[in-house]
């Protein structure tokens, strides 16, 4: 009997535990909508995810950038036409309404937030114009 309380006093934890995402459920959580992300309340950039795994992603305040995603793992890679040997790892977590996620390619850890979502195209200025 102790043991079975125990074990259900525990088992909520284990449901909670962070489950990164897989590229299915990334990719079908993600096609077709631009997400604003932020590190804690500082904005961070943006990126829209088109068909084939392909993105275009913007720093705040800085030109687009082409490139595509892989899954490697658990983790969800990103490699950028302009730099096409820097891979940059991230898991991606959902829960509690949102999407958040961890970078993995330096030992910081940087956690973006989605803070908001569209199904509209980012508006690249410059010598880019348009997606």
């Amino acid at each position: 009997m102790r043991c079975l309380v125990l074990l259900l006093a525990v088992l909520p934890t284990l449901t909670l535990a962070e489950v990164p995402m897989t590229g299915a459920e990334f990719d079908a959580y993600t096609m077709g909508k631009t997400l604003s992300y932020a590190v804690g309340s500082e904005p961070y950039g943006i990126e829209q995810y088109l068909a084939g795994r392909r993105v275009v992603w913007a720093f705040v305040g800085t030109e687009c950038r082409r490139g595509s995603w892989y899954e490697a793992g658990e983790q969800i890679c990103f490699v950028y036409d302009d730099a096409p040997g820097d891979q940059q790892c991230w898991l991606f977590f959902q829960g509690n309404g949102r999407l958040t996620a961890r970078f993995v390619s330096t030992p910081d850890g940087t956690e973006l937030v989605a803070v908001d979502q569209s199904p509209d195209p980012m508006f690249c200025p410059g010598p880019d114009i348009g997606v």
